[in-house]
């Protein structure tokens, strides 16, 4: 199943008799709460989950946006009706991050239907609706581990031996800016690969075989078992591995990703514009 879902076709679902539990993630790093405007206008039946309460646990040494506890996180799937075998679509209205990481959260907790809207709320050309949904309680018990993940050991050892994509702007992956962290640069030989490369200007994945030569440019090759991933605190990089599904590649999240990485001032730290 392709981890997208077009808006003609879930206008398409979500009139037919299997109806797919929908979503709204709408977040902005640094930015307003998302549910005021999710309140003012979303996509009919769209439930709302907080990123910060509800896809992630509290910030700490695990960094910004570490995984939620796993009790937590289904008690807020089922509370916005999330069944064991129920379909799911995600959107939100940025950049698809936000998006990406409930996509990619729900995955890794079991769940085995679960889609992004490509393009987010601006793809949808239907009507928009203010009405508040109270689904019935769904039944999804997360099971983690059902996609895999790297520490920072493993992080290192994908930089090392294999391949390990730091998926921030190319000015944090360089240093030459560091807004929220403690330090800027990245991890020594991880590779620069900015998640809006992902996309055309219409905010959709780029087609399969564009992101599969876009991966094989930066070496994925090198990195049979998987290509590592960091960001900055676990969400665009789920974009990445989103994309290198797209892909037919298999994407590992590094899940503390950079706010982690750079708490501990005696892990290395690599700037400018080479993987160092």
């Amino acid at each position: 199943m392709k981890p997208i879902i077009t808006a003609s076709a879930y206008a398409s679902e979500s009139a037919g008799p299997r109806r797919p539990v929908l979503l709204d993630v709408r977040w902005q790093l640094g930015g307003p709460h998302g549910r005021p405007d999710y309140e003012a206008g979303h996509l009919p039946g769209a439930v709302f989950v907080d990123l910060d309460a509800e896809l992630a646990g509290p910030a700490g040494s695990g960094g910004r946006h570490p995984l939620p506890d796993p009790e937590e996180f289904g008690a807020a799937m089922r509370r916005a009706g999330v069944g064991q075998d129920t379909p799911v679509v995600v959107y939100d209205a940025g950049l698809g991050w936000a998006a990406a990481r409930a996509w990619w959260l729900l995955r890794w907790a079991g769940h085995p239907d679960v889609r992004v809207l490509d393009g987010g709320l601006a793809a949808w050309t239907g009507e928009l609706s203010t009405e508040i949904p109270h689904p019935a309680e769904g039944d999804f018990r997360p099971k983690p581990g059902a996609l895999p993940t790297l520490d920072a050991d493993g992080a290192a050892a994908f930089a090392r031996s294999g391949l390990l994509l730091d998926a921030r702007a190319a000015e944090r992956y360089r240093g030459d800016v560091e807004p929220i962290d403690r330090v800027g640069g990245h991890i020594p030989g991880a590779v620069s690969a900015p998640t809006t490369q992902n996309t055309g200007e219409d905010g959709r994945y780029l087609p399969a075989d564009l992101l599969a030569a876009r991966f094989a440019a930066l070496g994925a090759e090198r990195s049979p078992e998987g290509v590592g991933v960091y960001c900055g605190s676990g969400v665009s990089g789920a974009h990445q591995v989103l994309a290198l599904e797209i892909a037919g590649l298999r994407g590992v999240l590094y899940p503390g990703s950079w706010s982690e990485w750079s708490s501990d001032e005696s892990r290395p730290v690599a700037t400018g514009s080479e993987p160092g």
